[in-house]
């Protein structure tokens, strides 16, 4: 960490980048990180290649996340947030990669250990708790601002404190951030308690499509561009549906399977998806994930591939095999 806090007090040009579809602790944590930051006078970008989930957009600040870099020259270092691999970053993660200094914060087991400094903890309830850390180590003061993306990154990514990685730090720094001033009850109504019409139309596609291993411990949620533009939503909508599958009952492995944005609408031939992985906590699917190129934790994981919609489902039964 001290090497971290250095670079951090050397730089006068910062950019913050966590992973692309991002969920609620890449979001806080960016925000969170960027926000310390702006307090010891850092003059920081915020990017995300991918539009930001409405459920989190009531995140203070959070219109500061740019989609695009236009060039990298001014930065002294970036800090790369919750991402297992660079290419998490996105499209633009090429040029990020030209940054004299590249940081690397993350909670992943499966973390390449890219860039010239890491900060990996896979006993970390997520990558905010964390950012909390750093913030305390650089003596940043925290306010409610702050205080609200930490405690929402910590909520999301422990399941409101219900998933295996819920440490005695998640209780610890969500009841320190409750003290600076952080509203409970109003963070889990924007996070869980708000739906547009059309996500709920699309989860109702998304029910409909489940299909069930033979053995009944695996279960498989497709997602198309069809439904997307039927339903008239983004991919951001698609945030915490896998868990409708997980939880069904005697599954191990719940799958949800998103076709991409420019995957080919032919289904006889190959297309773009992103498979997500969930598991009840007997699975470790960051091995699975890893067998496809991809990766995560062992409770949750996930991977790239490009094949055909029949040969994939075949490829993910086929797991059900060894459950």
């Amino acid at each position: 960490m001290e090497e971290i806090i250095n670079q951090i007090k050397r730089a006068q040009h910062l950019l913050l980048a966590s992973h692309c579809n991002p969920d609620g602790d890449a979001v806080s944590s960016l925000l969170a990180m960027g926000l310390a930051l702006s307090k010891l006078n850092k003059r920081i970008t915020l990017y995300n290649a991918s539009p930001i989930p409405a459920v989190y957009r009531f995140l203070p600040s959070v219109e500061r996340i740019v989609r695009h870099i236009k060039k990298t020259t001014t930065y002294d270092a970036v800090l790369i947030l919750d991402c297992g691999h660079m290419a998490r970053v996105g499209e633009a993660h090429t040029k990020v990669s030209q940054i004299p200094v590249i940081i690397n914060i993350d909670h992943h087991v499966t973390n390449t250990h890219f860039g010239n400094i890491q900060f990996i903890d896979p006993d970390a309830c997520s990558t905010a708790e964390i950012v909390y850390r750093l913030i305390k180590a650089i003596n940043a003061p925290i306010d409610k601002a702050i205080a609200t993306s930490i405690y929402t990154g910590i909520l999301t990514d422990t399941g409101s404190f219900r998933f295996s990685n819920t440490n005695q730090a998640a209780f610890a720094i969500s009841q320190e951030m409750v003290r600076y001033g952080v509203e409970p009850y109003n963070v889990a109504k924007h996070v869980f308690g708000t739906y547009s019409l059309g996500r709920i139309k699309l989860l109702n596609l998304a029910l409909d499509s489940i299909e069930i291993s033979d053995n009944g411990k695996l279960s498989v949620m497709t997602l198309t561009n069809a439904m997307f533009a039927k339903t008239k939503t983004q991919p951001e909508d698609v945030d915490g549906m896998i868990n409708y599958a997980r939880r069904i009952e005697d599954v191990k492995v719940a799958a949800l399977i998103q076709e991409q944005k420019n995957g080919n609408a032919n289904s006889d031939e190959s297309r773009k998806f992103h498979v997500s992985l969930r598991s009840d906590g007997s699975v470790d699917v960051a091995a699975i994930a890893g067998s496809f190129g991809g990766g995560g934790h062992s409770s949750a994981a996930g991977f790239q591939v490009e094949m055909t919609m029949a040969k994939l489902k075949s490829e993910i039964i086929t797991l059900s095999n060894d459950l």
